[in-house]
């Protein structure tokens, strides 16, 4: 779940993603002061916006929200007072974390591509890196499928040439790091980053 608010740009409406996949084709469904957004396809609840969000909850967030269990008790109970019946999963684990660089190998069809085994803590990822400086040992920041990137960029599980790849070893310049300059590459930690440990260098 990934949530945005805008008051500025977008006015007063609470922004609730649920599925980090694009359907091609959706359809909408206002209850209340709540739409309903489903894939037309499957009929997934994918997301759903919250009009006059301000008046249900405290929100002083400029775009993506940071998640908690407050917000999200906010978010159900708005819900039903707009007798909206839904459920939805709420994975509160952080999306960038720090993570161990296990193996690299090459990628079988690209040159310019490795293939990444990174021990994240709560699980071990294949993810697919363009980054010339990338190598085994290493401690980098990695972003999470459902991350969402500072440039608005959702982080899907995706295929890079034929090879799965699930998330993204991080630049810098992708966290939106003060000083970060353009083509440095991933970002490399010290050796003593713990793995597994939420990323806060973006605060």
């Amino acid at each position: 779940m990934n949530i945005f608010y805008n008051e500025n740009g977008v006015g007063d409406v609470l922004l609730v993603q649920l599925a980090t996949a694009r359907p091609k084709d959706i359809k909408t469904e206002s209850i209340g002061d709540v739409t309903l957004i489903q894939d037309e396809s499957s009929s997934e609840l994918v997301a759903f916006n919250i009009f006059k969000a301000s008046s249900y909850m405290k929100l002083d967030a400029e775009g993506q929200v940071t998640l908690t269990e407050t917000l999200v008790t906010e978010i159900k109970e708005t819900l039903i007072k707009n007798n909206v019946d839904i459920e939805f999963d709420v994975d509160l684990t952080p999306k960038f974390v720090i993570g161990h660089v296990v193996k690299k190998e090459s990628h079988p069809n690209a040159d310019k591509l490795s293939v990444c085994t990174v021990d994240v803590g709560s699980e071990v990822l294949q993810i697919v890196c363009g980054a010339s400086n990338i190598d085994a040992g290493q401690k980098v920041v990695v972003a999470k499928v459902g991350a969402v990137m500072p440039s608005g960029m959702a982080i899907r599980d995706a295929e890079l040439r034929g090879v799965a790849s699930s998330g993204m070893i991080c630049s810098a310049t992708e966290l939106n790091l003060p000083k970060a300059e353009k083509g440095q590459g991933i970002l490399v930690l010290e050796d003593n980053a713990l793995i597994g440990e939420a990323f806060t260098g973006m605060d």
